[in-house]
């Protein structure tokens, strides 16, 4: 059976979170008079009495989590928060339900796509909450992969167990360091992109929401121009905490309490995002170069910040990449899929499986040579069980067929093969902008039939929370006892 009383409790907690932090622009609207303070407070009342609901109902004596619940938890506290932080888009931009839930969905799973139009003239505490959902999305979900997915064996993730991993009541002291650790790092590196932002010639305000939707590799902006309405110095800035926001946020805790960056400096899934980075940014520079009549000054600006976008699943625009011929395309389309480093706030399939399926690789080429040899994957130096390949391959399978029928039933819709194909890979791997006229770089989501929005919200909650999370509830041996 099925925990109700605590899933329902940590549901009023997360509720209770989000109500606070919805605070925030509250005061904003309240301070600079620019609307939306009676909306907020709306939302904030509601919010608050559902999530007072959850905690009155589910206080229980004995808090004691199966593995089932904590996969049941992990859906319905995305899928529930969401319901709720879409309060403010209905109540300030007059927008419906699906809209604002397709809209809070994309936020909170850092995907970065949209449905909203005219940033420029936004009211100021909107387009901060836009921003909150995705540093919330971001840090939630570094925790979530370092201290949850492992310890649920989801997608080859049990490579990266670590005390962390374990809640248990003798391990529960350290891995709540370990997460206080993380948050600390990440206000941290928030806080040294807001001031970077500041120096380039941002405005305080400009420079927080982009510090917040950056680091968190989201890509909301406050502009509809993304971040060609700002300086190449601020391309800069984003370019370097992108880069940032796709590493393993545990080994900059590592780096941290040891004073040292070897920890990131010799990581085989560091090294590997690096060198896919610095070898796509120098092809395409040249590309542009001797292709599109790019100075070498520009070619390699919005180059890098153009792939360091697309591969962290970040999302924001500069340029339009769709533009610049058949082989940046085409390697776009790959980058989408492959996203940056497990326990990052990036998306995609992750550097780490790649890596995985070539150790796997290597050694099936062994056995072809040498029939009789012993050969032991490893990966980071460690060994790799045939438990962490065979999540690794299911998570795999999953992911294309997940993109294959979101694909599909777009196109059922009606909507063009480009659309479709481009718009199921950007939800699932939470990149935000797709390819085409309809939903590439340049356009938005606001045109897509209401059904095509669920079916694409649901496709980036599965791509966040890498996909077998979500698929074992419908698997009827989860519900039986």
């Amino acid at each position: 059976m099925v925990n109700s009383r605590p899933i329902l409790f940590v549901i009023g907690l997360v509720l209770s979170k989000i109500a606070l932090f919805m605070y925030v622009p509250t005061l904003v609207s309240f301070f600079t008079g620019t609307g939306g303070f009676l909306e907020f407070g709306k939302s904030v009342l509601i919010t608050h009495s559902a999530a007072f609901i959850c905690l009155s109902v589910g206080r229980t004596r004995r808090f004691r989590l199966s593995v089932r619940d904590m996969f049941l938890i992990t859906t319905l506290v995305w899928t529930i928060a969401s319901a709720f932080a879409a309060l403010p888009f209905v109540f300030i931009n007059h927008i419906s339900f699906t809209d604002a839930y397709f809209e809070t969905m994309s936020g909170i799973t850092t995907t970065g796509s949209t449905v909203l139009s005219g940033l420029d003239n936004m009211a100021p505490s909107i387009l901060l909450w836009r921003s909150t959902l995705q540093w919330l999305g971001g840090i939630g979900f570094i925790v979530m992969a370092v201290a949850i997915l492992p310890m649920l064996n989801v997608g080859g993730m049990r490579l990266f167990q670590t005390e962390s991993s374990d809640w248990s009541d003798k391990s529960a002291p350290r891995a709540k360091t370990v997460a206080k650790n993380i948050v600390i790092v990440y206000l941290s590196l928030t806080a040294v992109c807001f001031i970077g932002y500041l120096i380039t010639g941002m405005s305080t305000f400009d420079a927080l929401n982009h510090a917040f939707t950056t680091l968190s590799t989201g890509g909301y902006s406050t502009s509809d121009g993304s971040m060609n309405h700002f300086s190449n110095g601020a391309h800069w800035v984003g370019t370097i905490f992108m880069f940032l926001g796709g590493l393993p946020f545990l080994l900059f805790v590592t780096a941290m309490k040891k004073k040292t960056l070897s920890a990131l400096i010799y990581d085989a899934q560091v090294r590997g995002f690096t060198y896919l980075f610095l070898a796509s940014s120098l092809v395409v520079t040249a590309w542009l170069q001797y292709h599109n009549g790019y100075s070498f000054a520009d070619a390699i600006r919005v180059s890098m910040f153009n792939i360091v976008s697309v591969v962290t699943t970040t999302g924001y625009g500069l340029d339009d990449f769709t533009a610049w011929g058949a082989l940046p395309t085409v390697l776009f389309a790959f980058l989408m899929l492959t996203g940056a480093c497990s326990g990052s706030t990036a998306g995609g399939i992750k550097i780490f499986r790649f890596q995985i399926a070539m150790t796997l690789l290597d050694k099936q080429m062994m056995r072809l040579i040498h029939p009789s040899g012993v050969f032991v994957q490893r990966y980071n130096n460690r060994p790799v069980n045939d438990d962490i390949v065979r999540s690794v391959v299911a998570f795999a399978i999953t992911f294309f067929v997940t993109i294959i029928l979101i694909a599909a039933s777009l196109a059922a819709m009606g909507l063009d093969p480009v659309t479709s194909i481009s718009g199921a890979v950007t939800a699932v791997a939470n990149v935000g902008p797709g390819m085409g006229e309809v939903i590439g770089p340049t356009g938005n989501f606001a045109t897509l039939p209401d059904t095509a929005k669920w079916i694409l919200s649901f496709g980036m909650l599965m791509g966040r929370l890498e996909i077998l999370t979500i698929l074992v509830l419908f698997f009827p041996p989860f519900w039986k006892s």
